[in-house]
């Protein structure tokens, strides 16, 4: 293929050169090439290999429907796979490569297997391996998965990176009333109409430029340049290089923009997003996508140097390249004809092949003016060369089909099957596509939501027919919005049946040709019929069996003609047969702009208490906690992990310690029924609870399976203080607005989380009250008499701080809890620090808090994790039987009651020196295999007992186990130990140290 690039013409700027580099070879092109114009005119032809057959590959269209060069761009890092060159604007700097290839796409090892594509065609990897030994000895899925390895490393397009994105991505919203989609000339027309009536237009455009397809005709740029000034001068809000890749319910679209991938990885970029989410809202939608031109099938027609007609007159007006010097031009329709005048125009030998016997006169009579001879009722039957095409084989249209009739020599063949409106975003909505027979396409169907389809999209192929449908659709939506406007009805198409012929193959009898009809994916023809064969009937089945549309194509170019080939398989007609689910996106969408700013420390919201800083200060490794950042240790010089968790759990047990916990979930329940509201609740009584008291509860969900546990505080008759673990604080809120919204609207009770009004923190120890009692201005408020367990009390602090402090304990100490407003949270910590300090106390993170609480045997969401009943848990006496409340009829359920259920119990290794781990499975001693009897929830190694501990759940419980031979499997690790399993109340079961 002989690729001339013009002196004059085109859209690009010749005064600004940009080096970039191909495969290792440096090259230049201009400011306004794409990388795939860059590379034809420095004469490359083949960018890409094949998905199956590693076939060469050349650039076969103009737009985002390319399916033959897809490159990888930038390197390490920055690089970008399955990239359509058609597509990637070029920059100063810009390195691409080809993929799927070794040592390269001019010379792939890989291309071997096309000399085998008889025994790999649709299906052949099930077909194949599924009949070869070993999977006969019944060892089919861990074989098949070493084969599959192999077919991967044969097969597949682009590699990731494994370096982590270095650029940034944002996500954004925005309203408008009128969204529109393309801005061809039916586009910018709608977004004018519709701006003049007054309404907030978004218009969108995928390319960097405007004006669809008057960018690719040499005698309409004044034109565009007049309707460009015009939208300039508009109201309307433009958005270029922005792909509207999803439709989705009540307005919303999702759009891509992408900010700077057209630029060089440089300081240019410093500051911007590599790409922008757009979340869109609007009132109105008018799609103005435009038609794909469509090739079809024949033999070898995925050969390098042949396009599509508009890609070659796009390259042409645009890119000033000439693609060819004798070209042949074969079209089953009239729109050919002017690309192959503005070829012969610039000095081309130009012949045009066209299927129909019969074609305009007028067309004829300019064709033979320009020396372009016309060959009626031929098209191509095989395409000659290799890495690139050197002539074609012909056929002429019989009775009886298609027979070959002579040989053309050619470096370059354009093919016009007819063109494809883009319904893919009109489908999104579950419209159906509706055939258009005398088009030969499909066009949108009618949906009931507020949304037009103008321009080629639906079905107008002249401008003025184009344009008068964009003013009326834009009339059109400023009336049903109530703006003043003179609606317009949309003008009538003209079609006619004889412009387009339905030509979807051509097939000589008795000539087996290799012809393609999804080139990115090696399906071909054969592969069709194939699955018609072994009884995919169905298009769904047809797409997934032959791989046909997937990827990056998702049916633009391949999809008529694999239906048409099955409905001429089954006997039926297109309509008859159908088309598969267009799904979003329409073109691919990074991952990167899917997730938005939303990595590394920004994966999810973070939450901080008042102490972080002051924790961070006294040495604190940090941990995620649902969304809250919690002190995991605090370890001192020379220590890990294990021993500062091992000291300070023993400190606790010893003198005291403090440790924050701000993050569990603080509801305010106040009202007259409040009362009445957390006893329906809790499976505990609440009705009789005593100011200044607090009581432990369990919430159960309506099945009866345990839903989050916590305490509740009577601060006077009418004022409740809830807590909830850490991780259930939003679900617990959202649930109590539920039921005084829904169920118990007649309820007199407001329920408000105060969870960041209020700073906590734990104090517990032996020492624990006179810490505290050494920071308040009436410390006889803490003796044993004036605050037992599970007193409340509202005192000040020696600096006349209000404050509030619980008698609770979760580490089987003595324990308190104190809350003071979070503005003086420092001021709390740094108090009792002091205090703690001469008692040789220490702080405490979350690893400790779980090594006290396994001792003790409380649970946590480890345990509560959705499947456990309150029975499970060893709290079933906490259950009232003598009022209802949320779960007490289902908890009753013969199921839930069953006393062969997973209970909680304790577990010590047989051996003290013995570690073992969460999350491995409790089994009997003469089965280790299945999914065991039990589990483990959590394991320590408990300073208290002086060796490893755990806590998980058994069948049945510590009674039916206690004497019994228990393994600890570790499949994973490929470990097991003997355990015994014990009561979970590990240390101090009796509660004497907790009431002290």
């Amino acid at each position: 293929m002989t690729v001339t690039r013009l002196d004059e013409g085109g859209l690009i700027d010749r005064d600004k050169n940009l080096r970039f580099s191909w495969d290792g070879r440096s090259y230049q092109g201009f400011q306004g090439d794409t990388l795939a114009s860059a590379l034809m005119a420095n004469g490359e032809t083949v960018l890409a290999r094949s998905f199956k057959y590693h076939r060469p590959r050349g650039i076969m269209s103009a737009g985002v429907e390319e399916s033959g060069a897809l490159v990888m761009v930038g390197n390490h890092a920055y690089s970008d796979p399955n990239v359509k060159a058609t597509t990637q604007e070029l920059y100063d700097g810009l390195i691409a490569t080809g993929q799927n290839a070794w040592p390269s796409v001019r010379c792939d090892l890989g291309a071997v297997s096309n000399f085998f594509s008889r025994f790999l065609s649709a299906g052949f990897y099930y077909k194949t391996f599924m009949g070869l030994p070993p999977f006969e000895w019944g060892r089919g899925t861990g074989i098949w998965m070493q084969y599959e390895k192999l077919i991967r490393k044969s097969a597949g397009m682009g590699r990731m990176s494994r370096d982590f994105d270095p650029d940034t991505y944002e996500h954004s919203h925005a309203y408008c009333a009128v969204l529109v989609v393309g801005a061809g000339i039916a586009g910018i027309h709608a977004a004018l109409s519709a701006a003049h009536s007054g309404l907030d237009v978004l218009l969108v455009e995928q390319d960097s430029e405007l004006g669809g397809d008057l960018l690719h005709q040499g005698n309409t740029q004044k034109q565009r340049t007049e309707i460009l000034l015009t939208l300039q001068k508009s109201d309307v809000r433009v958005l270029s290089r922005t792909t509207a890749f999803g439709l989705y319910d009540h307005g919303i679209a999702g759009l891509l923009e992408r900010v700077t991938d057209h630029l060089p990885n440089t300081n240019v970029r410093d500051g911007l997003p590599r790409q922008r989410h757009w979340t869109v809202r609007c009132e109105q939608i008018i799609l103005a996508c435009g038609a794909l031109e469509r090739s079809f099938a024949f033999g070898h027609n995925d050969r390098p140097g042949i396009l599509t007609a508009s890609a070659a007159r796009a390259y042409l007006h645009r890119y000033a390249l000439l693609i060819g010097r004798s070209i042949v031009v074969s079209t089953t329709n009239d729109s050919a004809y002017q690309t192959a005048f503005d070829l012969s125009q610039k000095g081309a030998s130009v012949t045009l092949l066209d299927s129909r016997t019969k074609s305009s006169a007028d067309l004829r009579a300019r064709a033979q003016a320009l020396g372009i001879e016309v060959m009626a009722g031929t098209a191509p039957m095989q395409a000659s060369g290799y890495k690139v095409i050197t002539g074609i084989e012909i056929a002429r249209r019989n009775c009886n089909g298609w027979s070959a009739c002579g040989k053309l020599d050619c470096d370059s063949l354009l093919v016009s099957g007819g063109w494809s409106p883009v319904v893919h975003l009109h489908s999104h909505r579950g419209v159906k596509p509706i055939w258009n027979q005398a088009n030969k396409c499909f066009l949108p169907g009618i949906g009931k939501e507020p949304i037009a389809v103008v321009g080629s999209a639906a079905g107008y192929w002249q401008i003025d027919e184009c344009l008068q449908s964009g003013v009326s659709a834009g009339e059109m939506a400023a009336k049903s919005l109530g703006k003043r406007s003179q609606a317009q009805t949309m003008p009538a198409r003209k079609p006619n049946a004889s412009i387009v012929d339905a030509v979807y193959e051509i097939r000589v009898k008795d000539r087996q040709l290799k012809s393609f009809v999804d080139p990115q994916h090696d399906v071909t023809t054969a592969d069709i019929r194939l699955a018609h064969q072994e009884g995919f009937v169905s298009v769904e089945h047809l797409k997934r069996y032959t791989t046909l549309g997937m990827a990056t194509d998702q049916g633009k170019m391949s999809n008529i003609i694999g239906l048409a080939l099955m409905a001429e398989a089954l006997g039926k007609d297109i309509p008859s047969v159908g088309t598969t689910t267009f799904r979003p996106p329409y073109t691919p969408v990074s991952l990167g702009a899917l997730a938005g700013r939303s990595v590394k420390a920004h994966f999810k919201p973070l939450r901080r208490t008042p102490f972080h800083q002051w924790n961070l200060d006294k040495g604190a490794t940090m941990t995620d906690a649902g969304l809250w950042h919690r002190s995991w240790y605090f370890a001192r010089a020379r220590e890990g992990i294990t021993e500062a968790y091992i000291r300070e759990s023993a400190t606790v047990r010893k003198t005291v310690g403090i440790c924050d916990v701000t993050s569990l979930g603080k509801i305010s329940v106040q009202g007259p029924d409040s009362t009445e509201f957390l006893n329906r609740i809790y499976t505990n009584a609440f009705a009789k609870l005593p100011i200044g008291k607090s009581r432990y509860g369990i919430m159960l969900r309506d099945d009866g399976i345990v839903m989050d546990d916590g305490t509740a505080w009577r601060l006077s008759e009418n004022d409740y203080l809830v807590t909830t673990t850490t991780g259930n604080a939003g679900k617990v809120i959202v649930w109590m607005e539920e039921l005084l919204q829904i169920r118990w609207s007649n309820l007199k009770v407001h329920v408000t989380s105060v969870t960041e009004q209020w700073a906590g923190l734990s104090v517990a120890g032996p020492k624990s009250r006179e810490t505290i009692q050494a920071c308040l201005a009436e410390p006889e408020q803490l003796t044993n008499q004036a605050c037992p367990f599970m007193a409340v009390i509202e005192t000040k602090l020696l600096t006349g701080l209000t404050c509030r402090i619980a008698r609770i304990s979760f580490s089987g100490e003595m324990a308190y809890e104190i809350y003071v407003p979070s503005d003086y949270a420092t001021h709390l910590a740094e108090m009792l620090y002091a205090e703690v300090e001469k008692h040789d106390g220490c702080l405490y993170g979350l690893e400790a808090l779980g090594t006290l609480r396994i001792e003790k045997g409380h649970v946590t969401v480890a345990e509560l994790d959705g499947r456990t009943t309150i029975d499970d848990a060893g709290l079933g006496k906490m259950a009232s039987e003598n009022k209802s409340y949320i779960g007490s009829v289902l908890r009753q359920r013969e199921a839930m009651k069953d006393d062969n259920r997973p209970r909680l119990v304790g577990i010590f290794p047989r051996d003290r020196n013995k570690t073992f781990n969460a999350g491995t499975v409790l089994c009997a001693g003469d089965n280790v295999s299945g999914l065991g009897e039990g589990w483990v929830t959590g394991a320590t190694y408990s300073p208290a007992l002086g060796h490893w501990i755990g806590i998980g759940f058994i069948r049945g419980g510590y009674q039916a186990w206690s004497k019994q031979y228990v393994v600890v499997a570790d499949p994973v690790r490929q470990a097991q130990l003997d355990v015994e399993i014990v009561s979970p109340h590990m240390f101090d079961p009796s509660g004497e140290r907790m009431h002290g």
